[in-house]
């Protein structure tokens, strides 16, 4: 099909990576430049924004706006990856505790913050995924990163498990904040499940399922598509 300048939103599914879903909207409509604009995790779900195109150019600045999440932690289980696809290292028992308590710990992570990268994660060092070096039980030292959380509350609590939504600026590790909340309870924790709901002026409620997208006539898929014009203004 002729190449389209612009953006695809994209609901992505639990157990596609971003790359993934990259390869295969570049494969199936034949379109040269696909990139996508902020990592999800593998089992995380929901927005991804696809750039199309000129709209590559664009990724920088659309990977740089602020993103938003619901998930929920699962305390009393540490994991070496921080969520639910790690390898379990502790299981201690729950500390009494509410849903005011647990937002009450929650107000220490808000502001500005020094977060270290998992080892479990595509940071690269010295031209090497994190994640490679961990898979060969190597832990490497890793810069902190400065980010920026807005917001991070909890809207339910049922033992072991905690709802929450959280925003914050780009780069963030929430699986890390789930990590570090379980220590601070000093019960360990990971992030059972994640769902990015908006990333900018982008939400994921205007987004498409893969599933969808594939079953779309090449006509479709473009009215689908947010032109590159519109796109400089949302950036």
């Amino acid at each position: 099909m002729t190449d389209i300048d612009g953006a695809l939103l994209v609901d992505k599914a639990s157990d596609w990576t971003s790359h993934d879903v990259v390869a295969k909207i570049r494969n199936h409509f034949r379109i040269k430049k696909v990139g996508h604009c902020g990592t999800l995790d593998p089992s995380a779900t929901g927005l991804l924004i696809l750039v199309l195109g000129k709209g590559t150019k664009l990724s920088e600045r659309l990977m740089g706006q602020d993103k938003f999440y619901e998930g929920v932690i699962r305390l009393g289980e540490a994991t070496d990856s921080y969520d639910a696809d790690g390898e379990i290292t502790s299981t201690n028992l729950v500390p009494p505790m509410n849903l005011d308590s647990l937002n009450e710990e929650a107000k220490a992570f808000i502001g500005d913050t020094m977060q270290t990268p998992p080892m479990v994660s595509a940071v690269k060092v010295d031209g090497v995924p994190l994640y490679k070096l961990a898979r060969k039980g190597k832990t490497v030292e890793r810069k902190p990163r400065l980010v920026h959380i807005y917001r991070f509350k909890f809207s339910e609590y049922t033992e072991p498990e905690a709802y929450f939504k959280l925003a914050c600026t780009k780069g963030t590790y929430v699986r890390s904040i789930a990590h570090e909340l379980g220590e601070s309870l000093g019960c360990g924790a990971h992030l059972k499940s994640l769902r990015r709901t908006r990333s900018g002026k982008f939400d994921v409620s205007e987004a498409h399922t893969i599933d969808s997208i594939l079953k779309m006539d090449p006509a479709e898929f473009a009215s689908q598509t947010i032109p590159f014009t519109k796109l400089v203004q949302q950036s």
